[in-house]
Formats: structure tokens, sequence, C-alpha cells
């Protein structure tokens, strides 16, 4: 039987959280130096440190972690960080998955675009968003896609994602999503509010298309050197087209298609590479009871980052 194939999947916005990877920042000599030479690199651009933010004795864990221009590089570094620690511990990759902004981060593991490039470009993203768009956000509702067609979902927000078949994420503006989040109150449906300033995979992001555009096309863009898997079409991309890093936070995510598409044929170790092992998560409710895949998380929001990373390791066979 062929070894399986190793994965290592990027989450986006929502994923992130004050103190995220701090164990390894303080312990691992890897993940803390990617932190700190991206943070340089970042700090030109803002003016401040993303690492002072994120790991200031000041904030928990619980509290609010939603400032765009910040959490869109804080979640960038971390996963780029912990990529890299993994591949000095000895997994290497087969394959990267970009869900939403994650893909800034897959793309670089798979050499379509240089470190410094992708941060100015996420950066950039996140700068285009504060100054062109209106607020909102996003509620992950737990229960069947097919939900968002009645009209108190569909006719206030968006559809956003499908993560697995009873979890799908809507976007909207403010006071809408505090509309629907009454409503689905009232029917007693499960959901939770992501920790995010725009309703990003939705119309009321649209303002922020040209600044953006505008600045990718002076950011060169390699044939990927893994196989890419793209959450926004469920598909593996030989190339990256022009406009990619704009449509994977436009529109939908596919998570669910995702997966299914990647498990035929072929057994898996999908290995979360994100702060809170979300798609982790999404991964294990995707599978069929007879997938031969497994699903590893490598951090999660319940500290003990050290243990948590050696945990994946060790289940990873390093």
């Amino acid at each position: 039987m062929p070894a399986p194939t190793t994965v290592f999947m990027f989450s986006g916005q929502g994923s992130q959280y004050f103190q995220m990877g701090r164990g390894l920042f303080e312990g691992h000599d890897t993940f803390r130096r990617w932190m700190l030479r991206l943070d340089g690199i970042a700090r030109g651009t803002l003016g401040r440190s993303v690492v002072e933010t994120l790991y200031a004795d000041t904030r928990g864990k619980a509290d609010p972690f939603d400032r765009t221009l910040l959490t869109h590089p804080a979640i960038f570094m971390v996963e780029y960080a912990l990529a890299q620690s993994l591949i000095q511990a000895g997994v290497v990759p087969d394959m990267v998955v970009g869900a939403s902004m994650g893909s800034f981060a897959a793309a670089t593991v798979a050499d379509v675009l240089d470190v410094e490039e992708a941060l100015a470009a996420v950066i950039r993203q996140a700068a285009a968003f504060e100054e062109a768009c209106e607020r909102g956000g996003m509620t992950a509702v737990l229960a069947a896609p097919e939900l968002f067609g009645e009209p108190f979902l569909g006719g206030r927000g968006e559809l956003a994602g499908v993560n697995f078949s009873s979890h799908f994420v809507v976007s909207a503006k403010e006071k809408e999503l505090d509309a629907i989040e009454s409503s689905l109150r009232r029917r007693d449906v499960g959901h939770q509010r992501l920790a995010v300033s725009f309703p990003f995979h939705s119309r009321w992001i649209d303002g922020a298309e040209s600044a953006f555009a505008a600045f990718m096309a002076g950011v060169p863009r390699r044939a990927p050197r893994l196989p890419f898997v793209c959450c926004e079409q469920a598909a593996t991309l030989a190339e990256v087209p022009e406009g990619y890093f704009w449509s994977v936070v436009r529109r939908p995510v596919r998570f669910r298609e995702t997966i299914h598409r990647l498990e035929q044929g072929r057994a898996c170790r999908y290995v979360d590479v994100g702060p809170s092992g979300t798609l982790a998560t999404f991964a294990k409710y995707g599978l069929h009871a007879a997938s031969a895949s497994s699903v590893h998380a490598t951090l999660t929001p319940y500290g003990q980052d050290a243990k948590s990373f050696a945990a994946a390791l060790a289940s990873l066979g390093h």
C-alpha cells in the first residue's frame, strides 16, 4: 500500500486569537526565528510590531482579536512559521491546501510567492479592506447548508462557505448579522460569531478589489512546486491565475467538496497548519467512516503549544 499523502492545510480569518503560538515562540527556535524575521518585515510597513501585539501580556485568548490590519499578517506569520517548524522536524508536505486567506501561506510553502512578497500582499489586502469596506461579520451555523435557502438567511446575508455536511458560514453587514443570529436563536440552531471585522466572501468587500489588484499586478507568481489545492475551486491548480488571491477571499470556501475530492483514490495525512485546529475538525467531520486517512492538529486555542506540537509530530511518526 502506498504511503499516505501528507497534506498541509492553512486556515484563514476567524481562526486567530491573541497568544496563538506563544508557547512555540518562547521555546522553539525555528518558530521564533521565522516570527521575528517576518515581524521585522511587517513592522517596516505597519510601523508597529505584530509580535508585540499578538503576545502582549495584557491580552488574553478570549479577548477579541479582529483588527484586520493586524490579524491578516498575524495569521500568515504564525502559519508560515509553523509550516517551517514542521518541515524542519521532518514533516514535509506532498500537497498544500489553502482556505480563504490561508491561501497566501499555502502558496508561499508551494513556492508560488516569495515569503516577503506574500506578507506584503497580505498587509496590502488588509489595508484595502479597512480603506474601502463597510464593517460587517461572519457567523458559523451548525446546520445543513440547505438552511441557507430560508429567507431569514439568504435574504440577509451571503453564503461564505460550506465546511462539512452540518456546518456553513454566513457573511453579512453588522445589523443584518444581528438579525440572522436572533432568528437562529429562535429556531434553536447552534451558531457562533467569528472574530472578524468584515463580511469576507461576500459582495460587501468588493470595494477593496481594485486597490488590491493594482498591488498584485506587480507581484510575480511562479508555478506551484507542490500540488496546490484551492478551496475556492475545490481543485488542484497547475498554475495560479491572475486575480487568484482576491477570489479566494471573495468567493465561497468549498472545504467540504475539497476534502471529498482529495479522498478519491488516496489516503491522506491532513495536517492543520493553522492556529486553532479548525480545519482539522472540519476534515474529521468530512471524512467517510471507511476512510484510511488521518487528521492532525498542531496548535489549538487551549494552550500547551509545545505539547500540542510534540503530540502532532509523534502522531505523524517524528
